[in-house]
């Protein structure tokens, strides 16, 4: 189509868009969509299982509980905050050592007996091996349990980035279709100016 402006002949042309485009962008809202409504429900899921078990955030000492405890674990910051409480209980309960270092100190003291000659059979009755291995077993449950719960902390994670994810498509897919529209090209011919 010609116009005359101001006694120069203009071109205007409108050029469809491609119809692979907007399909490829409703196709990328739809997925958008689909990872919302996936982040939401696996935060749900997540969430209603944590609230099942009942636990609550331990203080972590008396003179220092935290700010959470004494609420129910039911989201990743309760979750994080009762993994640690649990860290410092199993470290407390172990004089400070942690499950590994736990299992070469009864090594160590198991080498100290079998040098005095003590049999494999008095050593694991020795006092010391005793208190030693009950230590580990506690600090196994404990690595055990904050295991677990970093899981649901990682699940949190893995919801809010799949939800962010589903945001992020659904805004690309509409401003796919928005650029996508018809588009109209006005142009003046070199000579004419």
């Amino acid at each position: 189509m010609s116009t005359t402006v101001d006694n120069r002949t203009t071109s205007t042309t409108v050029t469809k868009s491609s119809g692979a485009v907007r399909v490829v962008a409703l196709i990328t809202i739809i997925a958008g969509f689909v990872f919302l409504v996936a982040g939401a429900v696996t935060w749900g899921m997540v969430t209603s299982q944590l609230k099942e078990e009942g636990i609550t955030v331990a203080a972590v000492t008396a003179d220092n509980p935290g700010s959470l405890a004494g609420k129910t674990v039911q989201d990743p910051f309760t979750a994080y905050a009762q993994a640690n409480a649990i860290k410092h209980h199993a470290l407390t309960a172990g004089g400070g050592l942690t499950y590994a270092q736990l299992g070469t100190a009864i090594n160590e003291q198991k080498a100290k007996l079998k040098a005095e000659g003590v049999s494999t059979a008095d050593q694991a009755k020795d006092e010391t091996v005793v208190k030693l291995t009950a230590e580990r077993t506690t600090a196994m449950n404990g690595s055990f349990l904050r295991a677990s719960l970093f899981t649901s902390v990682v699940a949190f994670g893995v919801a809010a980035l799949v939800m962010g994810l589903g945001v992020l498509f659904i805004l690309i897919g509409w401003a796919m279709r928005k650029l996508a529209g018809d588009v109209v090209v006005t142009s003046v011919p070199a000579a004419a100016v």
